[in-house]
């Protein structure tokens, strides 16, 4: 069985091992790939990959794995998520979060949160969702986002996903804090858009941070500061086989 390394388990993490997957804290700023190649560079072993992408801006728990560890991120994958969400509404812009360009502003204060509860209410459970251009699916063999960045927009089918929970944790206008349970595939990023649609107003995604896959959470994982200590303590104790 491959290990689940985690600040909670790390301590008996030594001698053979084929690979593991780690539990990382993401940073801002950094892409789900600068996570990898800090990784393969500390562990120095050039299998490594990630289960389940995070944008740039979000921040949040990444499943890493090194090795044979990477045989389980099309399974680790495929759990539901749950993040933190932040949601502005009156604004929309094109990448449908706050790094993109703002294409439309509306004012919002009719907006009730009975009505936004509502709102959020119709939308749990099995729904529709089209992917936002800015997304790593493909049309046509080529990433959404490379057409999205040439001011090429296509059509693209909706997909089924499902909003397994969805607790609205704080309102302060214009913007709504919410936990959110998601399955495989789903975009927060639409989410705020159709949610911001819905009600008239327009919305993007303020902020996300992913606090759990399935029975990992964000609390046991390690900052890449803090693997890498770990790493140069451990490292020389493991064998690879």
């Amino acid at each position: 069985m491959i290990p689940i390394l985690s600040k909670n388990n790390s301590a008996d993490f030594q001698g053979e091992i084929s690979g593991f997957v780690v539990l990382i804290n993401k940073a801002p700023d950094w892409t789900s790939f600068d996570v990898v190649k800090k990784i393969r560079n500390i562990v120095r072993v050039k299998k490594v990959g990630h289960g389940g992408t995070l944008d740039p801006f979000a921040t949040g728990l990444l499943l890493v794995g090194v090795g044979r560890g990477t045989k389980e991120l099309t399974q680790l994958s495929a759990l539901s998520k749950t993040y933190r969400a932040v949601i502005r509404f009156g604004r929309q812009s094109d990448t449908y979060d706050r790094t993109g360009k703002i294409s439309a502003e509306k004012d919002i204060s009719a907006l009730t949160e009975q009505a936004i509860a509502g709102a959020v209410h119709s939308m749990s459970g099995k729904i529709m969702q089209i992917p936002p251009m800015y997304s790593a699916r493909r049309k046509n063999g080529v990433r959404l986002y490379k057409l999205a960045r040439k001011n090429i927009e296509v059509e693209r089918r909706p997909v089924e996903v499902s909003i397994e929970r969805a607790d609205i944790l704080k309102w302060q206008a214009p913007f709504l804090e919410m936990l959110l349970q998601v399955s495989k595939g789903t975009y927060i990023r639409s989410y705020a858009f159709d949610l911001g649609t819905l009600l008239g107003v327009g919305a993007l995604l303020q902020e996300l941070e992913r606090v759990s896959i399935d029975n990992f959470h964000l609390n046991d994982s390690f900052s890449l500061e803090e693997f890498e200590k770990f790493w140069k303590r451990q490292g020389s104790d493991i064998v690879w086989k």
